[in-house]
């Protein structure tokens, strides 16, 4: 089969078509003949060193995929109300920038209606991360405040859609004011341009001095004290990557006085027990959502698998808003 291997650590160029072995569902998995392959911010660190896939995984990048299930352990498809034949989309530790790849079927979910496989594959990755943390780790509730660093992010679209979807108020900051339009057209009750304004102040006149009661984090760095700072009582912090670095410096004080809570996660090595109570969360609350419209997949751009290269130059520019997603043809 083909697929794209990061043939050396570096720059985008080092990603390259080449030939693999296709591979082979075992016990607890399906074989997916990929249409589609999402591409995220850890492929790309991947590519560079920075995220080793975990022990036993494929070795080639992409954690999400959409296609057709090609065969698979017909026990657990059953289980799953699944069968060879259906479109699904997919959550994978590794291994999705080909045209054939296995995922536990825990972690496959049906395509859901009126969506294109393009779609489809856009959704794992960002859905089960903003659930699993916004939702679960962060509490968030109907008629709480929700602040997401980097709107615009394929994070940022599903969370602003999700957390509106399901009563939250939204903030967000972007880098510029036609991205926080972008942001406000998705759902967005408020939009903060980070570059011209304080988003502490800012975060504190929208709630009229009351702060906000989740912050979901793409930074850390020294965006964690000022966060502190912009949380309400009993607020949550929940920190997913560490873009302006691992070392952060924040008021304690302000922990104690207001109950706040910093948290955070990783969602690649969990096991699949985890992952999958996270789909079957997904399936309950969210499917629905989608199928009906309310809550919608958002494409920036398509590459064909052989200009992977240019997905991942475009992901690094920070141009996007929404999903870029890699596309296979026969």
């Amino acid at each position: 089969m083909r697929a794209v291997e990061i043939t050396a650590f570096g720059a985008p160029e080092v990603l390259r078509l080449g030939e693999r072995t296709k591979p082979q569902a075992g016990a607890g998995e399906l074989l997916i003949r990929v249409s589609a392959s999402g591409i995220n911010r850890p492929d790309v660190l991947q590519r560079l060193g920075h995220y080793a896939p975990p022990p036993g995984t494929s070795d080639l990048p992409g954690l999400e995929v959409a296609g057709v299930v090609e065969s698979g352990d017909a026990a657990a498809l059953s289980r799953a109300g699944l069968k060879v034949g259906d479109r699904v989309c997919a959550l994978v530790a590794g291994g999705g920038y080909a045209e054939w790849c296995v995922a536990p079927v825990e972690q496959c979910l049906p395509v859901p209606a009126g969506l294109s496989d393009i779609e489809a594959a856009s959704l794992p990755e960002t859905f089960f991360t903003v659930w699993s943390n916004v939702f679960d780790r962060g509490r968030l509730q109907a008629g709480e405040t929700l602040l997401v660093q980097g709107g615009t992010s394929g994070i940022g679209v599903t969370a602003i859609q999700l957390a509106r979807a399901l009563g939250a108020t939204v903030i967000v900051t972007a880098g510029s004011d036609e991205k926080c339009a972008a942001c406000l057209a998705l759902g967005a009750h408020h939009a903060i341009n980070y570059k011209t304004q304080d988003f502490v102040e800012e975060a504190k006149r929208i709630t009229a001095g009351k702060g906000v009661d989740v912050v979901l984090d793409m930074i850390a760095g020294d965006y964690v004290a000022r966060e502190v700072d912009c949380l309400a009582e009993d607020g949550r912090l929940v920190i997913i990557a560490v873009q302006g670095g691992v070392k952060s410096a924040f008021n304690a004080g302000l922990v104690l006085r207001r109950r706040l809570t910093i948290t955070g996660s990783t969602l690649r090595p969990r096991p699949v027990a985890f992952k999958g109570a996270i789909a079957r969360a997904l399936r309950e609350h969210v499917w629905p959502l989608i199928a009906a419209g309310t809550v919608r997949p958002v494409i920036y751009r398509t590459f064909a698998a052989n200009d992977a290269a240019q997905a991942h130059a475009l992901m690094e520019s920070n141009q996007h808003t929404g999903k870029i997603v890699l596309t296979w043809s026969s």
